[in-house]
């Protein structure tokens, strides 16, 4: 009986799949196969079923700003560890790791322009510890109304977090009601407020401002809510109702105004500006 071959697999055939990774993409939604280029060019929605895709933070420059140029906002500011916290690693530890990404936290702020139009801009970085808001984050919503307010600016917001920042406690929930006091002086200037709701908008993110715009532009299949189906379901011990804080129902309940494909989206806000008399020219 031969002995089996040991012998290591040849360059060449090392050398294939190498070349074959990150070129083909699985859609998540129909699970049909597709080139990644491709799916990249349509801003991660699926030509097949329509699937959105998360979209990276260079993605949705692109997709909604003139040129994708955002002159951005305090980008110096980084988190700190008050609370000394750990969950098996400590907090500093996983700020320096989410770092060594590039991005300096959750989310990113500026001004930039839309179809022509001047707006105050941000947009969460869901790959920053999903997204989740801490004191940074807070502070930098806070200065995108207040700036926005003294500029006479509308604002546009895409969020993405999976909620308030576990690691930073009781200072990452006082975020909620800062962010909500500035809004609530940016309205009173009577300047819009456009809220895109991203896969996904849960927790504080989604209990504070994000549910607050002027007019709340979901994208299809959006997950939205505080807590999670699965977290409500062993909390009441009822089934939910089918597509329960998925953007569609959402939008049957009076929650979302609009669900608008991510290939429109720039065409929308844009249009929606017009209609509140936002953005100068």
């Amino acid at each position: 009986m031969p002995l089996p071959d040991k012998t290591p697999p040849s360059a060449d055939a090392s050398e294939k799949r190498s070349v074959a990774k990150g070129v083909f993409r699985k859609c998540d939604g129909c699970g049909e196969t597709t080139y990644g280029s491709v799916l990249a060019e349509a801003f991660g929605v699926c030509a097949g079923c329509g699937h959105h895709h998360k979209l990276d933070e260079a993605g949705w420059l692109a997709l909604l700003l003139d040129g994708g140029a955002l002159d951005e906002w305090d980008a110096q500011l980084r988190a700190r560890d008050p609370l000394g916290f750990s969950d098996g690693k400590p907090y500093d530890e996983r700020l320096r790791a989410a770092q060594r990404g590039g991005r300096a936290d959750a989310v990113m702020i500026g001004q930039a322009r839309l179809e022509g139009a001047a707006i105050a801009f941000g947009l969460f970085q869901f790959g920053f510890m999903g997204g989740s808001m801490g004191s940074v984050v807070g502070e930098k919503i806070t200065r995108l109304f207040e700036r926005a307010t003294e500029a006479r600016l509308p604002v546009v917001l895409v969020s993405a977090s999976g909620g308030a920042r576990m690691q930073e406690g009781i200072l990452s929930l006082m975020q909620m009601a800062k962010t909500v006091g500035a809004l609530g002086r940016h309205r009173d200037a009577r300047l819009p407020f456009l809220s895109v709701l991203a896969h996904p908008t849960t927790g504080g993110v989604a209990a504070s401002f994000a549910l607050l715009g002027d007019v709340n532009v979901a994208e299809p299949g959006a997950l939205i809510g505080f807590a999670g189906p699965r977290v409500i379901e062993n909390t009441i011990r009822q089934k939910l109702p089918e597509g329960f804080q998925r953007s569609e129902f959402l939008r049957a309940h009076g929650m979302v105004d609009l669900i608008v494909p991510r290939q429109q989206m720039k065409a929308s806000l844009s249009r929606l500006l017009s209609h509140l008399g936002g953005g100068r020219r």
